[in-house]
């Protein structure tokens, strides 16, 4: 290679190529870089023009968006025309609390007060949307349907709490912070938060266990979002709201009691000996999953489980309930976590907060 062809790999290729790397990344993996250098680069700024761009007047932000990817001045226009429209705001997925996240690790590097009001406002957009008894839906504005329930679902809430917890902390996690009023603010949402999922832990024979993936917003039980998703006892959402629990310093007599019922619980429902495998699948382009049994597996734990018994059950769309996984279709079956191994951090962490509270 001749020296100036050098040059033109170091000055134009270089670039295109880091581009890519950063290109081909989800958004989720980008907002969890621990790069702190490429937080300070013109690329994340660039991408950070963009999450501006798509964060709505009213402080949130759309879900599902792949945020470093490039926009047309046509783009834009129409992300700008939809900034007085809160329709489709929701913590969803990840949504807003990535965004924040991103933006703080941005300002961090380049503190312009853009950044800062961008997140603060995203902050307001997440303590407006609680509601009195303390939980959160999926969308706020609320949206009709499922999406009023308190969600649990996929983590959402406690990621909103996990937001306010660094806050009211002061913990620096966040390179932002807020006023004294804010913070405060802060604090006693994630109060009346605790307060909500100690009321929302299901009480099974009069015994506290765990949570389900979704509360009613009125009645605080369990309840129904999607059709294969029915009232039930969640393996894989309980564990983040157990670990949240045991984050609290100090904690109350009803908040150490909420953490013992979980981990009990936890220990009740785990199943031994099994493993979920990929499998090519005959059906479709995704990968078949299939129970295996393994004597030497680590603990799994099924994603629903009745109310009365713990039993596990499966649904397709239809929402009929079935003993098994083998016996839901190919759709559900390849495109739905049944199973979770999330609870294994609560069991592992429980015994030093066990020790924590002596």
């Amino acid at each position: 290679m001749t020296f100036g062809k050098k040059l033109l790999f170091v000055f134009f290729i270089m670039p295109m190529l880091v581009l890519a790397q950063v290109h081909d990344k989800s958004w989720k993996s980008i907002v969890e870089s621990k790069d702190e250098k490429w937080f300070a680069s013109d690329e994340a700024a660039a991408i950070a023009e963009n999450v501006l761009l798509y964060q709505r007047y009213i402080g949130g932000w759309p879900k599902n968006i792949q945020m470093q990817d490039k926009l047309t001045e046509a783009d834009k226009k129409k992300l700008k025309d939809l900034k007085s429209s809160p329709k489709d705001c929701t913590t969803d997925n990840g949504a807003t609390t990535q965004e924040m996240l991103f933006l703080s690790k941005v300002y961090k590097q380049r503190p312009e007060e853009k950044y800062k009001e961008a997140f603060l406002k995203g902050l307001d957009y997440l303590m407006e949307a609680q509601y009195k008894n303390g939980g959160w839906p999926q969308y706020y504005p609320l949206k009709k349907g499922y999406y009023t329930h308190i969600t649990y679902n996929d983590d959402s809430m406690v990621r909103i709490m996990w937001v306010l917890k660094e806050v009211k902390d002061k913990s620096g996690f966040y390179s932002i912070t807020p006023c004294d009023k804010t913070i405060k603010k802060a604090a006693e949402a994630f109060d009346k938060g605790v307060d909500c999922i100690l009321k929302t832990q299901y009480r099974q024979n009069g015994v506290l266990t765990a949570w389900c993936a979704q509360h009613d917003e009125f009645t605080l039980l369990p309840a129904k979002a999607r059709a294969y998703e029915l009232p039930s006892l969640s393996g894989k959402e309980s564990s983040k709201i157990a670990l949240l629990l045991m984050s609290i310093e100090n904690p109350s007599a009803e908040v150490k009691a909420a953490v013992e019922a979980a981990v009990t619980w936890f220990e009740k429902t785990k199943i031994t000996g099994i493993k979920i495998e990929s499998v090519p699948s005959k059906e479709g382009s995704k990968p078949d999953k299939v129970v295996v049994q393994d004597a030497n597996a680590e603990p799994l734990w099924a994603r629903f489980m009745e109310l009365d018994d713990n039993t596990p059950f499966f649904c397709d769309r239809d929402g009929v309930k079935k003993p098994t996984m083998a016996e839901i279709g190919y759709e559900r079956r390849s495109g739905y976590g049944w199973y979770s191994n999330e609870p294994k951090e609560v069991l592992k962490k429980y015994p030093k907060w066990k020790n924590s509270l002596k």
